[in-house]
């Protein structure tokens, strides 16, 4: 009975982390690609509409 409660218990535990890993890994891809956005300079609209886009995006989230 304890080796099956200590089973259920590594498997619920390993879960835990997951969707911060996940968010956070998805925060530096973001991240990256407004880095390349804003040193490549390329056409300033692009630039301009993905700021805009964030910024609304997170304004949503307050």
């Amino acid at each position: 009975m304890y080796e099956l409660m200590g089973r259920a218990h590594a498997w619920l535990a390993q879960e835990r982390g997951q969707g911060t890993v996940e968010y956070v890994g998805l925060l530096m891809l973001l991240a990256a690609i407004m880095a390349v956005v804003a040193k490549t300079g390329g056409d300033a609209g692009i630039a301009k509409t993905i700021a805009d886009k964030l910024k609304g995006a997170i304004e949503g989230i307050k």
